[in-house]
């Protein structure tokens, strides 16, 4: 018997437990690879989640902290704002005592109140007349308007007379936010008429270029002729160097043309800043983990 069973299976022959043996243990492999994978693509799956998860958490927490550190609502009462509050936040209703050292707390109640700015003279005009004195506005004229305010429509107009009429608006005044040359060519051409003299020649050049400093900064040029006696021209360069608006003579010549006349021919660069945009940032995850 043993001899034949030698022979048999030399010759490539299985018995029937053997053929049984060997599927068992094809099934058991083919069983624990699929096990195996169906792991595998488990824990990548929670892994992705776990990542997604960690992604969001930050998004909101930088969305939170963007909201808390202009002053749009009142603090929230956790970490983060709910949705519950951020549906029921109207910035028109926000105190300021509620927003303490934010960014729209420190413009309303230091900036705009700001003895510096305050004392750089302005033109009122009929909307930021005082009907109860007829005179401008204060600081504490306004700021008290904006106290006192009871309904979300008298608190927008009192925070809008803040920005136009107070020491605030001296700032888009000394740098604007657009080219506006004929805004700048105006302010320019009232300076020398309070210095006594109309501009021979006053034009922008049409050129803009962004400038090598600063995020956001362009510039622009302005060419000036003018011939005057040298006390006016005195009186025009001063008045100019003492405008809010800056301004950078890159060019000048300057001629005699007796009888103490002064022919001169200038080149200004004035500056603007564009407003900043906010970027959207998209992050795409994958399982995989790239």
């Amino acid at each position: 018997m043993a001899l034949e069973f030698n022979l048999e299976f030399s010759k490539g022959k299985l018995s029937k437990n053997q053929k049984y043996m060997l599927l068992l243990v094809l099934a058991a492999g083919i069983f624990l690879g699929g096990a195996a994978a169906i792991v595998t693509k488990s824990f990548e799956r929670i892994s992705f989640n776990a990542r997604v998860i960690v992604a969001e958490d930050q998004s909101i927490v930088k969305y939170s902290n963007a909201i808390r550190d202009y002053g749009i609502c009142p603090k929230p009462k956790g970490e983060v704002y709910t949705v519950e509050e951020i549906n029921k936040c109207n910035p028109n209703s926000v105190e300021l005592s509620e927003i303490p050292n934010t960014l729209r707390s420190n413009i309303l109640e230091k900036m705009a109140t700001n003895s510096a700015l305050n004392s750089v003279p302005k033109e009122s005009t009929s909307t930021c007349i005082n009907p109860a004195t007829e005179k401008a506005y204060t600081s504490e004229d306004l700021m008290k308007a904006y106290r006192l305010a009871k309904t979300d429509e008298e608190r927008t107009k009192a925070s809008r007379m803040i920005r136009s009429c107070s020491a605030l608006r001296i700032i888009p005044d000394a740098l604007p936010s657009s080219r506006n040359e004929e805004a700048l060519l105006s302010s320019l051409n009232k300076i020398f008429i309070v210095s006594g003299w109309d501009p021979d020649s006053l034009s922008p050049s049409g050129e803009s270029s962004t400038a090598e400093f600063g995020k956001n900064l362009n510039t622009f040029q302005v060419n000036l002729s003018l011939e005057t006696d040298i006390s006016t021209t005195m009186r025009i360069l001063d008045n100019v160097e003492r405008s809010i608006r800056d301004f950078n003579i890159t060019h000048a010549s300057v001629e005699w043309a007796g009888n103490n006349m002064i022919v001169m021919d200038a080149r200004a660069t004035a500056f603007y800043m564009e407003p900043s945009k906010l970027i959207k940032n998209e992050k795409t995850m994958s399982a995989g983990g790239n």
